[in-house]
């Protein structure tokens, strides 16, 4: 732990006796303080739960959530993984893998013969009794999840070093700064730009907060975020907008886009039905367009697609063309629109 330089000197000169205690108070309050917003700060830091052991590459990886089995598989660390979620069954690479849950009892995990199992933060602070069973039989558990595109590098790379693909994942991290950096030269294109409004939840009136994947992609598509006063929670990438100050902006709001998936199962034809909608400029002009969750909240090379299809729905005539020919170059196969 690095302590300010006042705090450095401050500590070198402390006399511990009572009357030195009283002389230094003050000290020694700043150095409290500081150490208290220091911990705060670190909570919302990018971290890693698990050691990386000196072991590692792994050569026999289970992988429980989608976004570390698709990168996984897009570093070439098929051969590694020898079970995955169920919801990356359809991926390149995936074809016969044995489907594994967080909900599946211990024994089948241990039966498999693992060195490493990759999860998430929510699996660990759900199911501990796995986790705790899986780390005494001698297993790696690696828990990790990045909440902002600012620590996409920082992943890719532990995946890259625990599956010894360190070479790919630069690669992947080098193509994706390309690819970003031509969708804003894309979007310096783009005459008036449209405010949008980005539904996380429907049913609870969520909304993305600032520094979301999802926010990212759309903000680097040219659009204009409308709830960029959504309340910022801790570790959290969405939080509570509610009907009421959505519809504060309902004269303002140009498009409206919601993802759509597991995390928020939504049609057009309901949202556009929403009591109270029908205020809503976007709605009135059948501007609302649904997103795969997949392409715009998760930590892969999927968010170039998100980019796309975002810029494609906003701004067509600029982005259709020219932004297919981005994601072909960033090495990604075809783009959902």
């Amino acid at each position: 732990m690095i302590l300010p330089d006042g705090c450095r000197s401050g500590i070198k000169g402390l006399d511990w006796g009572i009357e030195g205690l009283k002389k230094n108070r003050i000290i020694i309050s700043l150095l409290i303080t500081w150490l208290f917003l220091e911990s705060a700060a670190l909570a919302t830091d990018f971290q890693m739960d698990g050691v990386v052991h000196d072991n590692a590459p792994y050569g026999r990886i289970i992988s429980l959530y989608g976004a570390h089995t698709e990168n996984l598989l897009a570093m070439g660390a098929a051969d590694q993984l020898i079970g995955i979620d169920g919801q990356s069954a359809h991926l390149p690479g995936a074809t016969g893998k044995k489907i594994f849950s967080y909900h599946d009892d211990p024994e089948r995990f241990l039966a498999a013969r693992p060195d490493l199992v990759v999860i998430r933060p929510m699996i660990d602070r759900g199911y501990p009794r796995l986790v705790q069973r899986l780390k005494q039989s001698g297993i790696q558990v690696v828990s990790v999840q990045p909440t902002t595109v600012e620590q996409l590098a920082e992943y890719w790379k532990l995946l890259g070093r625990l599956s010894g693909r360190e070479a790919q994942a630069d690669g992947m991290h080098r193509a994706f700064e390309a690819a970003v950096g031509d969708f804003e030269r894309l979007s310096a294109k783009v005459g008036k730009r449209k405010r949008v409004y980005f539904e996380a939840i429907h049913r609870k009136m969520k909304t993305f907060t600032p520094q979301a994947m999802a926010i990212f992609a759309l903000e680097t598509a040219g659009g204009i975020n409308v709830a960029s006063d959504a309340p910022v929670r801790e570790n959290n990438n969405i939080s509570v907008y509610g009907k009421e100050r959505l519809l504060s902006h309902a004269a303002g709001i140009d498009v409206f886009l919601s993802q759509q998936g597991a995390m928020n199962q939504i049609s057009v034809a309901a949202i556009m039905a929403e009591p109270g909608f029908g205020a809503i400029k976007a709605v009135k002009a059948g501007q609302v367009f649904l997103v795969d969750e997949t392409i715009v909240s998760r930590p892969t090379l999927g968010l170039l697609k998100g980019i796309y299809r975002i810029g494609c729905l906003l701004y067509p005539d600029v982005y259709c063309a020219a932004g297919r020919n981005i994601i072909a170059s960033a090495g990604m196969d075809g783009a959902h629109q």
